[in-house]
This record gives C-alpha cells, structure tokens and sequence, in this order.
C-alpha cells in the first residue's frame, strides 16, 4: 500500500464517494422517470457538478506525487467506512472532510490542491445547501417568493406567490430556489477560475457576482413566467422546462466566466 501515489489514492477514495453519494439521486430518478428522461435531466444531479466532479478528480490525478504517507491511509481508510454507508449525504460529508484534508497537505496552486477545492465547493449543492434548507429553509424560500412577487406586482405571502392571471398560486420549493442555483454559479466559477493556475485577482471575484446575478435573474423570471398563469404554469413547470432552465444557467454561468478568463488573457476582449 505505501509504494502506491499519493495521487492516486487521492483519486480512488473520490471516485468512490462520488459514486456512492451520485448513485443514490441517479438510482432514485431513473426509478421515477426513466433510462431517457433520467438522463435528459442529468439524472436530478446538474451537469455543473458531473463537470466539476470529473475536472477536480482530473486535476487531482494531473501530477506526479510523492509516495502514500501513514496519515493518508489513516484517513482514507476512516473514510471509507463512511463511503460504505448506504447513504448519500454521509458521502458527501465524507468527502468534504477529505477535500478539505488532501488542501491542507497539498502545495497551494498544485493540481492536487485545485482538484480537491473544487471538490469540495461540489459538495456545498449536493449537501451542504441542504442542509442550510433543513435549517434556514422558511426564510431562503420567502427570499425567492419576495422576488417574484416584487417581479409581477402580485406580492407574496410565505413561499406563495399568487397568479396573476386565474386563480390559483405558485409554491417555490426549495428545487425551484435562487440560492441553489447560486452555488452552482458559483462551482462553474470556481471550476473555470481553477482550471490552471493563476493569481487571484478583485475582478474573479467580480465575475463571479456576476454570474451570481445572472442566475438569480433566470430562475426569477422563471418563477415569474410560472406565475402568470396556469397555462404557463405547466408550459415551463416540465421536463423541457427544465432542462431548458438548466442549460440557460450552464450557459450564463460558464459564458460569463470564460469571458473573464478571455479578458484577462487578452486585453483586445
């Protein structure tokens, strides 16, 4: 076992709490959906995190390393029990607490060290923010309706949102929230901002608000067509609807930031 990579080893327990914490949502959505509808919708999981999964375990695998130390296999194995577990929140726990480590013992700016931060910033949608719903879910949800509200003169009441046209209302749960898809703008940032290495600069961090902003205004025009109506309601409310959403937000995420990437690269953009 010592004579194995450090990156290597790095890797493999990723993948494998990859696996275990993505198989739970993918086994669950082909289960109600389908091989073909499941897939269309990215098996419930957004193509920003199977992106940034599959370049952070990339990026982690990038370099030659040193030989396999006692405290990683410590680690690692301790890991593993957890990545046994039948359950996904545990993985994505598990693997937060090992992105986090193989930081602390990496070289800042080496692949393994930007590998592993976008990891980590994976598990903040697919765990972490369900978390914060279990705790702050009431107020986040009152956010979104406020905004829609705001957006189509209707007002809101809680997470409800009245239609403008006929009656009836809209319900923001938290799988139609602003501050999920904000993380993954934020992930999309980070993915392309980390892909190599460079110096942090005032502006990364202003693309990323950007971003941010681009994304709270799709899913709030969203929410606000969805309102008009029950008509519109089901139009958009739809597997289309959705992915067509999820590809907007894939676009103005990875758009906006590439864009930067561009700028910085070259003045003339």
């Amino acid at each position: 076992m010592n004579s194995m990579p450090r990156n290597e080893w790095f890797a493999a327990l990723f993948i494998v709490g990859c696996v275990n914490g993505l198989g739970e949502q993918v086994i669950e959505t082909i289960g109600s959906s389908g091989w073909v509808d499941a897939a269309l919708g990215t098996f419930g999981t957004s193509a920003i995190v199977w992106v940034a999964i599959y370049a952070g375990i990339g990026l982690v695998l990038e370099e030659r390393s040193e030989q396999l130390r006692a405290a990683d296999i410590v680690v690692g194995s301790c890991l593993l029990v957890a990545f046994a577990l039948p359950i996904g929140g545990v993985s994505w726990l598990a693997i937060s607490i090992l992105s986090l480590y193989a930081i602390l013992v990496s070289v800042p700016s080496s692949a393994r060290f930007r590998g592993a931060t976008i990891l980590l910033a994976a598990t903040i949608p697919m765990f972490w923010i369900h978390l914060a719903f279990r705790y702050f879910g009431d107020e986040i949800l009152r956010g979104d309706a406020a905004l829609v509200g705001l957006l189509l003169g209707t007002g809101s009441t809680g997470n409800v949102v009245p239609f403008v046209h006929g009656a009836g209302s809209l319900i923001v749960l938290p799988y139609c929230s602003s501050f999920s898809n904000v993380w993954l703008a934020f992930l999309g940032w980070l993915l392309i901002f980390q892909w190599r290495p460079r110096r942090w600069s005032i502006q990364d961090l202003q693309y990323c608000l950007v971003a941010a902003a681009s994304v709270i205004s799709v899913n709030v025009t969203r929410l606000g067509l969805m309102a008009l109506g029950q008509r519109h309601y089901d139009a958009i409310h739809g597997q289309w609807g959705d992915l067509a959403t999820n590809l907007l937000i894939l676009g103005t995420t990875f758009g906006i930031c590439l864009l930067g990437v561009q700028r910085e690269t070259d003045p003339r953009v």
